[in-house]
């Protein structure tokens, strides 16, 4: 370990593609759920498009506002996977715009074409903005608690 610093790091890349695999999961599979717990309330129709069709998403249509609140509500649970499994507030943002970054080569593989909506970029830019200050506020929380130094009891001297 390095003079001066708190802890050591050190480059293992099974890790961190381990990690971005499973925020990927879980950007997925949260999206999923909210998408049908949002769906069912207004009775909507599922549909793969509203995750990857930029079109999809709009203040126009009742399918485009439920995406959008699917969307903000599942970047607060990632934030909750951020602080789960990530645990350390410097990479938060790394891994929120990795999440994004993969989500619109995704949207752009299924479109065939780039997003070109600004409903779309704002959704995942508010998204991206929630995800990384919430998930840093949490790890930070968790980062910044008192470390125990002397867990032996007090002695009358």
């Amino acid at each position: 370990m390095a003079q001066g610093q708190f802890r050591s790091y050190v480059w293992d890349p099974v890790l961190i593609i381990s990690q971005i695999i499973l925020m990927q999961c879980i950007f997925y599979s949260c999206l999923g759920i909210w998408l049908v717990v949002v769906d069912s309330l207004v009775q909507n129709t599922r549909s793969l498009d509203q995750i990857f069709s930029y079109e999809v998403l709009g203040f126009s249509t009742p399918q485009g506002r439920v995406s959008m609140i699917a969307f903000v509500l599942n970047s607060l649970t990632c934030a909750l996977g951020l602080w789960f499994f990530i645990r350390r507030g410097k990479q938060c943002l790394d891994f929120t715009v990795t999440v994004h970054v993969f989500h619109l080569l995704g949207c752009w593989i299924f479109n065939s074409q780039f997003p070109a909506t600004l409903t779309w970029w704002l959704v995942n830019l508010v998204s991206i903005a929630l995800m990384a200050v919430i998930g840093e506020y949490l790890c930070m929380r968790t980062e910044m608690k008192a470390i125990p130094v002397n867990t032996a009891p007090k002695s009358n001297l």
